[in-house]
């Protein structure tokens, strides 16, 4: 290790139970230097990321070395860990739910965080936390550090966590996949960020990622890792899926009118600045229309706060829109009581982006499957484990698998067992919100082929909530572009990628919307 080494890793060694995840590596960062570790999903890039901050889960092993600033990491006890945490060690998830607390006000958060480094009061750490706010570009700091996380866009609290971290100016961040949820725009306007603030500090920085386009553009040095190995080779993403051509005559099973939703803050109406222009108001979702017919899938896509989450939230009634209809199976679900909504959830379900987080820790995959028939009062001790079993090998799951939890498995893995908790339900449409986005290009492509041929099988219909047109044009029938709230094109999916100049050949080209 030289004098300029600020991250020196050591023959890193992760062991799981009886398996080794990470086996043997190094590697080193310097000041100001940005580091990539790429790799498919389960290859080890989190792990790594995870002994390098000291947040490996209990089950865990970690041996071999990590110094951070002269400081061994492995080993290290709370006392040493908090130390470094926040003044030279800082963490942007890929989640920024999985950091920011939802019941406290996003200055609050910030605030706290920078008394605790600085040793500040409370006054000045309030008025340090507008002033990050501001350094990150969130618009109008004052007001929105007034917020709670879910009035935040997604990519405003990626900005909101990046300030959350480098409030004390670290000399290390672990970036986890932080732009894996955010639409093209906003991702570079994140990484952007992130490296601006790399460049002014001398900070270094980590990135796991699976986005190549990263890579490309941003890392000084790229580490390939696969099973727990570092290799030089990339992996590439294979051949686009073949279009899907929409349907014709099939019946409406949901049909949205008028919809509206609103925004919920204590200082509304506020200005909004998205990705396409300004917004005024507190209208989230602005009148939109649109129907999924049987067996049909509508991809919803548009920048991060464009309105297709609040969407999704309405169709699933987890909240109630200011004005419209959401008819499902010929019913309102906008105008149902909570009896009604219990007995017609079961046949709406959702898929949500974030794996790990969309399951409980405490609960095996086994259990996660078998819950919802034991919510729904549907649990029988024969029948219930061979439905278990069944799902299982639906999905693509090894049935060895059903006893681990959710930290042993791949991002993969984890997914593919919320799709077998959702399909449990027996239900007629998956919500599926940004399903793919927190995995690798190979295995993106893995749970699209899964996705349709359960679709194909089942007669599933799919609202399919995106920001990539280019990752639509093989999986959805049909595409809905937002902005600002609006529905501004809809229509079979090859005419709307023809006309935004997206290719089928998706390696090389990287037009989004």
């Amino acid at each position: 290790m030289n004098a300029r080494t600020l991250l020196d890793v050591r023959d890193l060694r992760v062991r799981i139970g009886r398996t080794e995840a990470v086996r043997g590596i190094s590697f080193s960062i310097d000041p100001g230097e940005i580091v990539a570790l790429i790799g498919a999903s389960g290859a080890g890039k989190s792990l790594t990321a995870k002994a390098i901050l000291g947040l490996l889960p209990p089950s865990a092993h970690a041996s071999g070395s990590a110094v951070i600033d002269g400081t061994e990491i492995l080993g290290a006890g709370r006392a040493v860990l908090g130390g470094l945490r926040g003044r030279t060690l800082a963490y942007v998830p890929q989640d920024a739910l999985t950091v920011l607390s939802p019941v406290h006000r996003v200055g609050d958060q910030i605030a706290g965080a920078i008394a605790s480094v600085r040793g500040i009061g409370k006054g000045a750490a309030r008025q340090a936390a507008v002033d990050a706010l501001d350094a990150v570009g969130i618009p109008d700091p004052s007001a929105r550090a007034r917020d709670y996380p879910h009035q935040f866009s997604g990519g405003m609290r990626q900005r909101a966590v990046i300030a959350l971290a480098t409030a004390a100016t670290p000399k290390l961040i672990v970036a986890d996949e932080p732009t894996t949820a955010l639409d093209v725009r906003t991702r570079t306007q994140i990484l952007d960020l992130l490296r601006e603030r790399c460049a002014a500090t001398g900070t270094g920085m980590l990135v796991i990622t699976h986005d190549l386009a990263v890579v490309d553009e941003y890392a000084d040095r790229v580490l390939a890792i696969e099973e727990g190995r570092l290799l030089s080779d990339v992996i590439r993403e294979g051949p686009a899926l073949a279009p899907r051509a929409p349907l014709n005559d099939a019946a409406s099973l949901l049909k949205v009118r008028d919809l509206t939703v609103e925004y919920h803050m204590s200082h509304a109406p506020v200005r909004y600045r998205l990705g396409m222009g300004t917004r005024s108001g507190n209208r989230a979702v602005d009148g939109v229309s649109f129907d999924i017919a049987a067996g049909e899938t509508l991809a919803l896509i548009g920048p991060s706060g464009s309105g297709k989450s609040s969407i999704a939230a309405a169709v699933l009634r987890l909240l109630r829109p200011a004005s419209g209809t959401v008819r499902f199976e010929g019913r309102d679900l906008a105008d149902m009581g909570e009896r009604d909504l219990r007995s017609l959830r079961p046949r709406l379900q959702p898929v949500l982006q974030d794996p790990y987080g969309s399951l409980s820790p405490r609960l095996s995959a086994g259990e996660a499957v078998a819950e919802p028939l034991r919510v729904q009062r549907r649990w029988d001790p024969v029948a219930g484990p061979a439905r278990v079993r069944e799902l299982f090998a639906l999905t693509g799951l090894d049935i060895g698998l059903a006893d681990r939890r959710p930290h042993e498995l791949s991002g993969g893995q984890c997914q593919r067992v919320n799709i077998a908790r959702a399909l449990a339900s027996e239900p007629r449409l998956l919500v599926l919100d940004e399903p793919t986005s927190a995995l690798d290009a190979p295995l993106r492509r893995e749970i699209f082929e899964l996705l349709i041929g359960l679709q194909e099988r089942l007669g599933l219909s799919y609202l399919f909530i995106c920001h990539d047109l280019e990752a639509v044009r093989g999986f959805a029938h049909r595409v809905a572009v937002m902005d600002r709230g609006r529905i501004v094109r809809c229509g079979p999916t090859k005419e709307v990628c023809d006309e935004f100049g997206v290719r089928d050949e998706t390696a090389d080209s990287e037009t989004v919307v």
